[in-house]
């Protein structure tokens, strides 16, 4: 029986390991992706630079024009940097409903949520997968400026001069 246990002990320990390693790929491949955006940002913001038409550039197809002023929430869209005067509107549904989590502990003065708070209060499952992948909102949030992590592993809302 014994030996059964720690055959059981040594899977575990396993699938962790291989959980633990899949997390930090997906941080890598969350953070180069992130990347990718910042750079196609970047380019727009250089290819707008001048008026549309003037020495042989071309207009803005509507995709671009989307990109660089977000109107409408789409799910699974970007999270755009944010700037002053733009609401979370724009943002994703998902997103949405975290900042307005956030905004909520901030009007009752509350302490800023940790990700598995969070998770519960979107009425998720606390499980590793839901709470990771709220994390992951949360950073992505932080990282555009939409909210701010005042310690670590705990968010609130309002990132650069106020945010949302």
């Amino acid at each position: 029986m014994a030996s059964v246990l720690g055959r059981l002990e040594e899977r575990e320990r396993a699938a962790r390991e291989r959980v633990e390693e899949l997390q930090a790929e997906l941080e890598a491949a969350q953070s180069e992706w992130d990347e990718w955006l910042i750079a196609r940002r970047r380019v727009g913001e250089v290819w707008d630079g001048g008026a549309a038409g003037q020495d042989g550039e071309p207009a803005r197809t509507p995709e671009e024009s989307e990109a660089a002023a977000p109107s409408a929430a789409r799910p699974g869209s970007v999270v755009p940097l944010w700037r002053e005067g733009l609401s979370a509107e724009v943002l994703a549904p998902e997103y949405q409903h975290v900042m307005s989590l956030l905004a909520e502990r901030r009007t009752t003065g509350g302490e800023p949520l940790n990700c598995r708070e969070t998770t519960a209060l979107l009425g998720l499952e606390v499980v590793p997968a839901k709470i990771e992948g709220v994390r992951s909102k949360l950073k992505r949030l932080v990282a555009r400026g939409w909210a701010h992590e005042p310690a670590p592993g705990r968010f609130a809302c309002g990132g650069r001069d106020g945010g949302s």
